[in-house]
């Protein structure tokens, strides 16, 4: 079985992914990781290749149809646009479990982390006048990226919630259905 988690950036996928993985012990895959290692560079320059985000998503589904062809269960974390076009193609014919992480968006900007062109995190303190900037994407994000999540099987709202809290909810959402997940 694969599960994949999606929701806009810092929303908490790759963290809470990888705790829910090793909850139920399955194999966590982060797909940014998965692309940045096929086109052996980091995600900003592999983006900066193509015309359009569009045409970037089209040749990183190759690698994304592999990953719903391994054999193994696995939680895996998508990128915002994990359920658009040649994304959704691929993932709607997968006998996978989609589940979009939402979260208020004030607890997402507290958790924003900015990347160098090298994919490195690097830290930043906002100001206040970058702080209401950030928040205005975010919600703009999340209005933007929401039509596409509509086409999850679940959503799970994790707001006010911690690592392990968030995790439990998943696997609760997961448990109301005994054919998908038995912990």
């Amino acid at each position: 079985m694969k599960i994949f988690l999606v929701g806009v950036s810092c929303v908490g996928k790759t963290t809470i992914g990888k705790h829910l993985a090793d909850w139920i012990e399955y194999q966590f895959i982060d797909f940014d990781e998965e692309i940045e290692e096929y086109f052996l560079m980091p995600i900003s320059k592999i983006k900066a290749q193509f015309f359009s985000e569009r045409s970037f998503r089209t040749e990183a589904c190759k690698i994304l149809k592999q990953i719903t062809e391994q054999n193994g269960d696995s939680v895996v974390a998508l990128p915002p646009s994990g359920l658009m076009d040649s994304y959704w193609r691929i993932l709607k014919k997968s006998d996978s479990i989609i589940i979009v992480l939402k979260d208020r968006p004030e607890n997402i900007l507290d958790r924003i982390t900015f990347f160098d062109e090298d994919s490195m995190p690097i830290h930043k303190e906002l100001t206040p006048k970058e702080r209401v900037h950030c928040l205005k994407d975010i919600k703009r994000d999340m209005t933007y990226f929401g039509k596409s999540y509509s086409r999850a099987h679940h959503t799970v709202d994790i707001a006010g919630l911690g690592i392990e809290g968030s995790v439990g909810k998943i696997i609760n959402c997961l448990q109301e259905k005994p054919d998908i997940l038995t912990i």
